[in-house]
């Protein structure tokens, strides 16, 4: 499985509704499970973003499928990075010519 971070800000409509987030937050991790996808983490932030999720996914078409659902919704924008690990990332490095 792949690691992703999302990275999320409340629209107004998100902002306004703020007492039902957490609802809304655990429907979501639900979602993602159905996507085949896993949580890892989830934390709510000071600073430009106010949530950010990190999780396990098959494959980037399913990354994209749940953050479009999730942004379709309203309540959050999303930006999303691929993560690696440090293992990951030397066998990428190894593989510079």
């Amino acid at each position: 499985m792949n690691t992703y971070i999302t990275l999320m800000k409340l629209t107004d409509q998100g902002a306004k509704d703020v007492k039902n987030a957490p609802k809304r937050v655990e429907a979501a991790f639900k979602a993602l499970e159905m996507t085949g996808g896993k949580l890892i983490g989830f934390y709510v932030t000071f600073g430009e973003y106010d949530y950010i999720g990190i999780g396990e996914s098959p494959n980037d078409e399913a990354v994209a499928a749940y953050n479009l659902a999730l942004s379709s919704l309203g309540n959050v924008r999303t930006m999303t990075l691929r993560a690696f690990t440090l293992e990951q990332f030397a066998g990428i490095v190894k593989k510079l010519p």
